[in-house]
């Protein structure tokens, strides 16, 4: 019975401490990031390859390392870059934001992030700042940025 009890209470344990590894290495929330150079905005529609789950108006903002980085296409470790995506709401021939449907980061930090080109990927749900939506340690983000590996893998340039 000791056995089984101890065996139980070691493998929580190790449950716990994997948990815990891993909420360590997501991204968290960006903070602040509005006030953030704002680096570009675009609308996708319907029709668009990445309508599902990306449809909406399109915000990026770059914390300083960031702004250098998009400038050069190559991001010092500590880079963080947001992507604010709404709902496009449109009425009277112009096209409005409507609710926000997340706030997706990623963060340049090549020693936590080998497996996804140096970034951490990470979603939060609407105006949440807990409720997270990436569940794959950023793989299915890093599959879609993959084919910008000359850019150091962002999508976003700096537009003069």
């Amino acid at each position: 019975m000791k056995k089984l009890l101890l065996l139980t209470t070691f493998a929580a344990a190790l449950t716990s401490s994997a948990a815990i590894i891993h909420a360590a290495d997501q991204p968290a929330y960006p903070e602040g990031y509005r006030t953030w150079t704002h680096i570009k905005s675009m609308t996708l529609h319907k029709g668009h390859p990445l309508e599902n789950p990306f449809m909406g108006i399109h915000h990026i903002y770059g914390n300083e390392l960031a702004v250098r980085g998009t400038q050069s296409g190559q991001f010092d470790e500590g880079a963080v870059l947001v992507f604010d995506l709404f709902e496009s709401k449109t009425t009277d021939n112009a096209s409005t934001e409507g609710d926000r449907v997340l706030v997706g980061i990623m963060v340049k930090d090549s020693s936590r992030y080998t497996e996804t080109g140096g970034w951490g990927f990470e979603g939060f749900k609407g105006n949440s700042r807990t409720e997270r939506l990436v569940n794959d340690g950023g793989q299915s983000c890093f599959a879609c940025h993959a084919s910008e590996k000359d850019s150091d893998y962002v999508f976003s340039r700096w537009r003069d």
